[in-house]
């Protein structure tokens, strides 16, 4: 027991803290929201790598003026009207439950998004006032990008750099060849698959998209992305391929394209579809969307005749107990082993 004198000031300390973030999202499906969000990201200097005086201009007096109706357009498909929220930030938030559930009362778990609300800042400076000395930075990307891994880190060590008092800090690497994710996939998909009235003839993981000029930089994303594929194919009894989504603007980006895939496979005999997302940690706009929706349009309108979505591993229980053994696991030395 640590005793302190008479007239010490109070002082929380000696809590141990995990913090899980997630990418963002706007706080509304409308216009407004969504501009302050996406003004926020796009302004990233890992998201968008242009120099800012080239970028800035095109971003204010383009980009935002234009994209943001559309983007909350497609927010309104996917919002969650019971809880009013994004699916994203109730889903982090349901992972943050279980995960402080499954810990114990030992460690004080929160979460938080890199752009928006609840920020980095604000709930570092939570878990600091609850007395927290040592904490986990939990980015929830499997694989590492600078434009996500990264700038996640970024935040966090820009937010100590104003501290006096810095709690030791450990940052979750990526886990894009874990076996505890990788079998928390192929569970997934094993069970997915078995609640379909069809056998698919391929599953195509989606990956979000990324400029083909990261890879060129040495941005590990691909290589993790296609390790993450082939690891994930050696656990599962049906053929898998590899596509990327989301993309943004005019350069080259990594391929294969997922939209341009899935118009293609019906020609190569693929009718039957399953499609899952293994870069994301949570169900969002990219996946509910652009993959879900839009690109079942799209499989179906070349001549598909059956398409699944199968979910990420959000907060389900596989999904959980896998984020709970990983990170139990970077907590060693901190906490006592399960």
């Amino acid at each position: 027991m640590t005793f302190l004198p008479s007239d010490h000031p109070p002082v929380a300390f000696g809590r141990i803290g995990v913090l899980l973030v997630n990418l963002g999202t706007p706080d509304a499906p409308e216009t407004g929201p969504v501009r302050r969000y996406l003004g926020e990201f796009l302004s990233d200097r890992r998201v968008v790598e242009l120099p800012p005086i080239l970028w800035q201009p095109l971003l204010r007096g383009v980009v935002l003026l234009t994209r943001p109706k559309r983007t909350a357009a497609n927010y309104a498909k996917i919002w969650d009207r019971t809880a009013n929220d994004s699916p994203l930030r109730v889903i982090t938030a349901a992972q943050s439950a279980s995960l402080s559930l499954a810990l114990g009362d030992g460690v004080i778990v929160d979460w938080a998004m890199r752009y928006g609300i609840p920020s980095i800042p604000d709930r570092l400076q939570a878990l600091k006032d609850a007395g927290c000395e040592r904490i986990l930075i939990a980015p929830l990307y499997p694989q590492y990008s600078s434009a996500t891994t990264g700038t996640v880190n970024d935040k966090v060590f820009e937010t100590l750099m104003k501290w006096r008092w810095q709690p030791a800090l450990r940052t979750l690497p990526p886990y894009h060849d874990d076996p505890i994710f990788l079998d928390a996939l192929a569970a997934s998909f094993n069970d997915g698959v078995a609640g379909l009235d069809f056998a698919p003839d391929l599953l195509l993981t989606s990956f979000h998209g990324m400029p083909r000029s990261t890879l060129d930089k040495g941005d590990p994303y691909h290589c993790q992305c296609r390790k993450t594929a082939r690891l994930l194919s050696g656990r599962i009894d049906t053929p898998l391929e590899v596509s990327f989504q989301s993309r943004l603007g005019r350069a080259e980006w990594l391929k294969p394209y997922t939209d341009v895939t899935l118009a293609e496979l019906p020609k190569r005999g693929v009718r039957k579809l399953v499609v899952m997302s293994p870069g994301f940690s949570a169900d969002n706009l990219e996946t509910l969307e652009e993959v879900a929706m839009e690109g079942r349009a799209t499989f179906l309108e070349a001549g598909g005749t059956d398409f699944a979505y199968l979910p990420c591993l959000n907060a389900g229980a596989i999904g959980n107990a896998a984020l709970t053994a990983i990170v139990r696991r970077e907590l060693a030395g901190w906490v006592p082993a399960a």
